[in-house]
């Protein structure tokens, strides 16, 4: 069992772990990125603002425990993503799109606490046509589960399937429970990892407390809350080959990463990656060059 600790970094005003991609582990099933946001509180005039930044051979998971965000994108969706629901976009051969916090809750100060992951796509989709949806908490499968509430984000999982489109075999379940509960991980799913968002749980006599996530061997696996707690259970099949990740450009083929980021360069706003309605600024391209 692997133990990963988030990396902390300040991006102004609130902190960002990151726990994927890491030096002993790229990626858990399709999830190739993992960050956990917050908890941050910002005060009346204050939020949360990423510009506009292309996508490709990817899909965005979004999904809040508190706060909001409003996502753009240059396929015209605007979106509030609230707790509890989902935001699912899909990059494909190229999309970009902006996250900034909504002006009521910028007027009225806020708190946000927030995962955002990112899912490599299947070889066969990497170029497929970009697309975007959002689906309600409510639309979300609800699994029983003694002294714990456990909700199916995206993927299958003990005989369900949750509406959200991903392309690949995966799981991904929010579980928040009281102490003494005690949880099993699907079986059926080869790579599987558990991130504690809040408390402290026991895997295989390994405690875990807010912020580490825990990348499991195959086999039957449960967890027992050692206080209340809320923990993010994720991963799926493995990916059918490596992925190159730089900047927020993936792909199983670094040829692509250099050709997106010329586009990015070249032209920003439309070209290849349209334009974002509503923005009028955007990320530049980094300094560091693309993959060899």
């Amino acid at each position: 069992m692997l133990r990963i600790e988030g990396r902390a970094r300040d991006l102004g005003g609130f902190s960002v772990r990151r726990l994927l991609p890491h030096a002993e582990r790229r990626s858990v099933g399709a999830f190739i990125f993992f960050d956990h946001l917050g908890p941050a509180d910002f005060p009346p005039g204050q939020g949360i603002d990423v510009r506009p930044h292309p996508h490709i051979g990817l899909a965005t998971l979004t999904y809040l425990f508190e706060g909001a965000l409003r996502h753009r994108d240059s396929l015209g969706n605007v979106r509030d993503i609230r707790p509890g629901a989902v935001n699912w976009m899909t990059a494909g051969h190229g999309i970009q799109h902006s996250e900034r916090t909504p002006p009521e809750e910028r007027a009225a100060g806020h708190r946000i606490h927030a995962l955002q992951t990112w899912l490599a796509l299947p070889r066969a989709h990497e170029e497929m046509p970009p697309a975007f949806s959002h689906h309600p908490a409510a639309s979300l499968p609800q699994i029983p589960q003694k002294n714990a509430r456990m909700t199916l984000i995206a993927g299958t999982a003990f005989g369900l399937a949750s509406p959200v489109p991903v392309l690949h075999p995966t799981f991904y379940l929010a579980v928040e429970g009281e102490a003494g509960a005690d949880i099993a991980l699907p079986d059926e799913h080869e790579e599987r990892g558990i991130h504690v968002v809040a408390g402290e749980i026991e895997v295989a006599g390994q405690r875990a407390a807010e912020g580490t996530m825990l990348v499991l061997e195959p086999g039957p696996a449960r967890f027992r809350m050692r206080t209340d707690a809320k923990v993010m259970l994720f991963g799926g099949a493995p990916l059918e080959g490596p992925r190159h990740l730089w900047w927020n450009l993936v792909a199983s083929d670094p040829a692509l990463i250099r050709r997106a980021a010329r586009d990015w360069k070249a032209q920003p706003v439309g070209g290849r990656f349209g334009a974002v309605p509503g923005e009028t600024e955007w990320i530049a391209l980094p300094d560091t060059p693309p993959l060899p």
